[in-house]
């Protein structure tokens, strides 16, 4: 199995499409990402309004007409993006992919790498309306864009943005975009996980990320994914795919609506987002570990490897320094463990990580509880910009 990113359907045969295989956390020869799991609530957002005037009659209750109104509702502020490019000396079309209205001042979401590499960029709405766009920001840690139109079309309306927290597995929600370049197509399906971190176009994660069986397909990529009240709750991303066919296989991923929030703000002001970096690598804290290490605690982030310049390494955290074996098991000892990071607890490795990228900025001070030696022992970071690329 591949993760495929859904980028927009090639318009030309030929057209590479760029692929993420899910091996790569399985042992290729690349940079391991910084992983991270389920969030806090965010302080360092900043809150631009958006309208919220996109809403569903009371009336309607059976599933059906909540979906036909939705979709009616809906679809005018769905567009779709064709990405054109230089080929042979001219300017033609090469891919295409979906997004969605933002805001009443004409900025529209989508994926980063729908945009990424663009000489000009199309938008064209449901009723036929084309539009030419410019891109605002981007940012790849995210694979989010943001791009904008001059002249928004009459009776447009922004989709309003949804919470994270109202999100549970199980729930109904659709997915509307622009797959193999049919404009205006509905899938439905359910929320069938949640907390996944998926692949960025970095050597980073994106956490928080909404797993959904809901048909995603290339030119999906930069649409909303619905709950039933209309509201954006992640922009649809990636798919789980066979190495023969690039379609949709049943598992699909969607760029939460809190990274959205955090970050679509910042595209829009300064045209990128700057995110914090610890500068570890490591994993949840195992039963092996705890065995190899006689630890008396049994939740944690356990350092394996602090990254050469990076903020951990000038704080003097530490990372594995030996190897023992369990259970006939080699595993990495003498790494720090972390167990609480600004009086917030951290269970897993997830937990630390998300709190860094959700709740600090680069510059902030974090204090982190640690367990070294078997003693507990606060140690304390200034952060820094994430930088774009990790050396092995």
């Amino acid at each position: 199995m591949k993760r495929i990113l859904n980028q927009s359907t090639p318009v030309l045969i030929g057209l590479a499409i760029f692929v993420i295989f899910t091996s790569v956390a399985c042992g290729l020869s690349i940079p391991k990402t910084e992983g991270m799991g389920e969030a806090p609530t965010i302080s360092h957002t900043q809150v631009i309004p958006t309208p919220a005037v996109i809403s569903l009659p009371e009336a309607v209750t059976d599933e059906q007409g909540v979906l036909i109104s939705l979709y009616a509702l809906v679809n005018p502020s769905v567009v779709n993006i064709t990405i054109y490019g230089s080929q042979g000396g001219q300017v033609t079309a090469i891919s295409q992919g979906s997004g969605f209205v933002y805001d009443g001042d004409g900025h529209i979401i989508t994926n980063a790498h729908v945009v990424e590499g663009a000489d000009q960029v199309d938008v064209t709405f449901s009723e036929g309306t084309t539009r030419l766009a410019k891109v605002v920001g981007t940012d790849l840690h995210a694979d989010l864009a943001v791009i904008r139109i001059d002249d928004m079309p009459p009776g447009i309306a922004p989709l309003p943005l949804g919470d994270i927290n109202d999100v549970l597995v199980g729930q109904t929600v659709v997915a509307i975009g622009n797959p193999f370049g049919l404009q205006g197509t509905l899938t439905k399906g359910i929320v069938s996980a949640l907390g996944r971190n998926i692949p960025a176009l970095t050597a980073f994660s994106i956490p928080q990320s909404i797993q959904t069986d809901a048909a995603i397909n290339p030119g999906n990529s930069g649409g909303p994914l619905l709950d039933l009240q209309g509201k954006v709750v992640g922009v649809n991303a990636q798919i789980e795919t066979s190495s023969l066919y690039q379609t949709n296989s049943g598992v699909g991923f969607a760029i939460p609506v809190s990274i959205v929030k955090l970050v679509v703000p910042d595209l829009i002001e300064k045209g990128e987002h700057e995110w914090a970096w610890l500068g570890v690598r490591g994993s949840n804290l195992s039963a092996t570990v705890v065995q190899a290490m006689n630890l008396t605690i049994d939740k944690g982030a356990y350092i394996a490897e602090i990254t050469e310049g990076g903020p951990a390494e000038k704080a003097d955290m530490r990372g594995a320094s030996g190897i023992k074996t369990v259970d006939g098991r080699a595993v990495d000892v003498g790494g720090d463990i972390v167990t609480a990071i600004n009086g917030s607890p951290v269970h897993s490795f997830d937990d630390l990580l998300i709190y860094i990228a959700m709740e600090t900025r680069p510059g902030d001070e974090v204090i982190l509880e640690i367990m070294r030696d078997g003693k507990l022992i606060e140690v304390r970071v200034t952060l820094e910009k994430r930088p774009g690329y990790l050396s092995e």
